[in-house]
């Protein structure tokens, strides 16, 4: 009996990331978000608002920064990677109820890709696009300049994979998890909000958390 629990506990990571692995191959193709309800070890789900995702990488991925700015920039992923990196731990929560606490995220600071840019008038929000061709998210300048949003590469101390929205997303710390888009693809500078995907089906336009500190701080 020892034996066997002792190898169900070395086998548990094994299976739950197969499992993972399993429950986002199939929530890609799963255009009616059911799979969603399915258990997850992980604490996440996995949810796509188009019936497939392409997949990105070092050799064809790129992160373009336009609008409003001074300079027009593009980034590939070593670039990225390159960069000076922050680490922010919060607790990860959505809509839908689910949370996955104390979650590590690292990347660029957003307000470090904007500064490089140069946000010129009358710049007020900022646009986020996605590669999946969908999706869709906006913050204010103020908002978007918070030391506790990334452009993430990593979360759990690993790369970012494609079905947690990798090889980047936005990660937005003091707000539901639908503001933190995935599959980054552009940042365009706007001199107002755009509202989102979920925002133009009644999300509200500042997703904070209840206990979210609002006044610029690292959450």
């Amino acid at each position: 009996m020892l034996g066997a629990g002792a190898a169900g506990l070395a086998a548990a990571p094994y299976l739950q990331r197969g499992w993972e692995r399993a429950l986002a191959a199939a929530s890609e193709a799963d255009a009616t978000g059911l799979t969603g309800l399915l258990p997850d070890p992980g604490g996440f789900r996995y949810y796509s608002i188009v019936g497939s995702v392409p997949q990105k990488d070092e050799t064809d991925y790129a992160l373009r920064v336009d609008g409003l700015v001074e300079r027009q920039m593009t980034y590939t992923l070593p670039e990225l990677r390159a960069l000076p990196q922050t680490r922010v731990v919060h607790d990860v929560l959505c809509t839908d109820g689910w949370r996955v606490e104390r979650t590590p995220f690292e990347g660029v600071r957003l307000a470090d890709i904007l500064d490089a840019a140069g946000v010129r008038s009358p710049g007020a929000a900022v646009r986020f696009t996605c590669f999946d061709g969908e999706y869709t998210e906006s913050l204010t300048l103020e908002q978007a300049r918070r030391s506790d949003v990334l452009v993430a590469l990593t979360m759990q101390d690993e790369p970012l994979t494609h079905a947690h929205g990798g090889p980047v997303r936005l990660y937005v710390a003091p707000m539901y998890f639908y503001k933190s888009a995935k599959w980054l693809s552009g940042i365009s500078v706007t001199d107002k909000v755009v509202p989102g995907y979920w925002e133009e089906r009644g999300y509200d336009i500042d997703g904070w958390l209840d206990d979210a500190d609002r006044s610029g701080a690292a959450a």
